[in-house]
């Protein structure tokens, strides 16, 4: 009794750590089921990993019925069945999904051929229905451990919602620097960010935090803090520099300068570089990223910038579609004042003239419809000299967007 009682508490303490191995941020759903009447199931390492493929984000916007999905399955013990569960369910209980709670619309089983018996792949076109849907994968294996995990998937009237109704929260953190131990002062920064920042709180509903003057460890220990933050699939995380910046050609990288940074520093490192900047933007797991920039040769933020020119072409769609369509999908976007080149500061209290185009793009309220996207900023900017550069990085999905919905 006193073995197997001491086998029961290991086991679950390795389901356990495997669980939570399992719960990345593109699966967040998954859930496990043991029955611990047959010594069998106590075998270790034998829970069923369900990995996401498409769509990766657990709630999903469709203006058409189609669905297409796609899961990679694996598992120790040979999977023994796979089930793809169709459920309706209601906005009051949701994000509480349980099975029983909603009816079942749909069920489809796929048996595992011999050469998958341990990882298999599934790619399936479902039909979803009108409303809320729910998709829930069941897998179990020989040992009779069983996972589950669902994607929610909004359908039809329910997908073309009001945008600034959504379970949404917009956040934005602003490094500004006017004031530098080693480099000339700046005038504008402070006062472009300031503004920009009070637009976006006062307008747009965003969450601000305004960070000025800041050293290196100070502006890598906010972004940590924003990339342990919680987010939901629509929030949406802006990060705005204003400041000095520099480039290096014999190392092709851009560097924010700032306060502490050195004139005489061959490795830079009193700077911040661009290279980590992106990397640490790009696993931030907000799903929407934006970086603005305005500093000099901020387009060098993107490799391709730094050596060669590069531009960005958008699809005209109807907003209601457009807006739904672009947060579900990863964005990692950015908008610099300048590519590879010096940008002017401006006239004290008269803004850069970045700031300034920014400024008339958000006084814009995106036009009729309360909606401004990337697009349409970029449209205001565009003419400056020298040229602003907009752009993608890191794990951007095609067809992403960062809005601004005016509140």
């Amino acid at each position: 009794m006193k073995d197997y009682l001491l086998n029961t508490v290991i086991a679950l303490i390795l389901l356990s750590i495997h669980a939570a191995d399992a719960q990345n941020l593109k699966s967040k759903s998954v859930a496990f089921d043991v029955n611990l009447t047959d010594s069998k199931n106590l075998k270790s390492g034998s829970v069923p990993f369900i990995e996401w493929i498409e769509p990766a984000n657990e709630t999903v916007f469709l203006t058409e019925k189609k669905l297409f999905s796609k899961l990679k399955i694996s598992s120790s013990s040979s999977i023994s069945s796979v089930k793809l569960n169709l459920h309706e369910h209601t906005d009051a209980n949701m994000r509480g999904f349980v099975a029983k709670d909603a009816s079942l619309r749909g069920s489809m089983s796929v048996k595992p051929e011999e050469n998958q018996q341990q990882e298999m792949t599934i790619e399936r076109d479902i039909t979803m229905m009108d409303g809320i849907n729910v998709l829930e994968v069941v897998v179990e294996n020989v040992d009779g451990v069983v996972s589950k995990s669902f994607r929610i998937v909004h359908v039809g009237e329910t997908a073309l919602a009001d945008a600034a109704k959504l379970h949404r929260k917009d956040r934005a953190v602003f490094f500004l620097s006017d004031n530098f131990d080693n480099w000339s002062d700046l005038v504008n920064p402070i006062y472009d960010g300031r503004t920009i920042a009070s637009m976006l709180e006062k307008y747009y509903g965003f969450e601000i935090e305004l960070i000025e003057n800041p050293s290196q460890d100070v502006i890598f220990s906010k972004l940590r803090e924003y990339s342990e933050m919680e987010y939901a699939p629509l929030d949406q995380l802006m990060v705005f520099f204003a400041g000095h910046g520099y480039f290096v050609e014999g190392f092709k990288e851009g560097f924010v300068v700032v306060k502490e940074s050195l004139k005489d520093d061959p490795g830079k490192t009193s700077y911040v570089s661009y290279n980590r900047l992106r990397n640490i933007l790009n696993v931030i797991p907000s799903e929407h990223v934006f970086l603005m920039m305005d500093v000099c040769f901020g387009g060098t933020f993107d490799n391709a910038i730094a050596t060669s020119r590069s531009a960005e072409i958008y699809e005209e769609v109807s907003q209601s579609d457009y807006i739904l369509r672009k947060l579900s999908v990863k964005t990692r976007k950015y908008l610099t004042s300048g590519g590879k080149e010096y940008v002017s500061d401006g006239i004290p209290g008269k803004h850069s003239p970045f700031a300034k185009n920014v400024v008339d793009a958000l006084n814009s309220f995106g036009g009729s419809d309360g909606i401004l996207t990337l697009n349409e900023i970029y449209s205001y900017v565009e003419k400056l000299t020298p040229e602003p550069r907009i752009g993608k990085f890191g794990d951007n999905a095609p067809g992403s967007e960062f809005v601004f919905v005016v509140k």
